[in-house]
C-alpha cells in the first residue's frame, strides 16, 4: 500500500528539547508533501498553540492538517477552518472542575483568545530542570492571554475542547485512580507528560480522529506513517501500520512501536523518513 499520510506529534517528536526543528526534518517533510504525502501534526496542544508550524512547514501550500486537543480538533490549513470537532458536554466539564478542587493541582481551560486558571501567579512546579511556569508555558504557547477564575466549575458554561490539568509529577502520578474512575464512562482521561493530566470527551484521542476524518479521505492505517514518544500517543502509534517510536519516547510507546527511530534531539524523524521509510515503500 501507499504511504499517504506522515502524522507527527510535535512535543518530544517534532521538536527538539529546545523547542526547535530540525532543518533535515523540515526537508525530509517538504520533500514527502511534494510527493503527494499529506502530513499531519497531531498534539495535545491547542490549535493557537500549533499555527505556527503551518508555515514553517508550508502547510498552506501543501494542504496540512492540524489535529489538535489530543483529537478533539482539526484545521484544514489550506482551506483556513475547523473541520472537526467533538468537545466535552458542558455538565462533564463542571463536574470535573469542581471534583479537582480537593487536589493540589492546576486546572486550565482555554477558550477563545483566553487560558482561563484560579490564579495566575500560582503556576510554579518543581521539575528535575529547575522551577518552571507551567502557566506561563501553555499561555505563551497557545498564544493565549491569561484571565483569573475563582470558580472555574461555574464558569465553565460552553463546550470545551479539554481541560488540562497541571501538577508536580510524584503527586499527579499518585492521583491517577481518583482523577479517572469518576468519570471513566463519560470522558477519556490521559497523561501527556509526567506532569499533565488531561480530559477530553469519551472516545477522542489521536487514532479515533484519525480514523474518523481521514479514512472518509482514502487515508487508511496502513497508508500512514506515525512519530510519537508520549502516552498520548500510544493509540496512535497502535492505528498506523508504520507507527514509529523516538528514541526518547516512553517504554509502553516503543514496545507497541513497528520501529524505533532516533531521538527528537538526534534527527529522528529525518532518518526514519530518508532511511526507513524506503524500506517500507519497497514491501508494497
Amino acid at each position: 500500500m501507499k504511504i499517504k499520510a506522515i502524522v507527527l506529534d510535535i512535543d518530544g517528536t517534532l521538536l527538539t528539547d529546545d523547542k526547535q526543528i530540525i532543518d533535515a526534518t523540515i526537508t525530509s517533510l517538504r520533500q514527502q508533501q511534494e510527493k503527494g504525502v499529506k502530513v499531519i501534526l497531531a498534539s495535545g496542544r491547542p490549535t493557537s498553540g500549533m499555527m505556527p508550524f503551518i508555515k514553517t512547514l508550508e502547510f498552506d501550500r501543501f494542504g496540512g492538517y492540524l489535529v489538535s486537543y489530543n483529537g478533539a480538533s482539526v484545521y484544514a490549513c489550506r482551506e483556513q477552518e475547523e473541520i472537526f470537532i467533538q468537545a466535552l458536554p458542558i455538565s462533564a466539564s463542571q463536574q470535573i472542575l469542581e471534583h479537582l478542587k480537593q487536589f493540589d493541582l492546576i486546572p486550565m481551560i482555554a477558550h477563545d483568545d483566553y487560558l482561563y486558571v484560579n490564579d495566575v501567579y500560582n503556576g510554579m512546579l518543581s521539575l528535575e530542570n529547575g522551577p518552571f511556569n507551567i502557566i506561563e508555558y501553555e499561555a505563551r504557547g497557545g498564544q493565549f492571554k491569561l484571565c483569573e477564575k475563582h470558580d472555574l466549575a461555574a464558569f465553565a458554561t460552553m463546550p470545551l475542547h479539554k481541560i488540562l490539568v497541571a501538577g508536580q509529577p510524584d503527586y499527579i502520578q499518585r492521583l491517577e485512580k481518583e482523577l479517572r474512575e469518576p468519570f471513566g464512562d463519560t470522558v477519556t482521561a490521559s497523561y501527556s507528560a509526567p506532569f499533565y493530566f488531561e480530559y477530553t470527551d469519551k472516545g477522542v484521542d489521536k487514532a479515533q480522529t484519525l480514523a474518523k476524518v481521514f479514512q472518509p479521505m482514502g487515508i487508511l492505517p496502513e497508508n500512514i506513517v506515525a512519530f510519537g514518544d508520549g502516552h498520548n500517543d500510544l493509540t496512535m502509534i497502535q492505528y498506523a501500520k508504520y507507527g514509529i517510536a523516538m528514541g526518547n519516547a516512553v517504554p509502553e510507546l516503543k514496545e507497541n512501536a513497528y520501529a524505533i527511530t532516533k531521538s527528537n534531539n538526534d534527527d529522528g524523524i529525518a532518518i526514519f523518513l530518508n532511511e526507513g521509510l524506503h524500506s517500507i515503500e519497497s514491501l508494497n
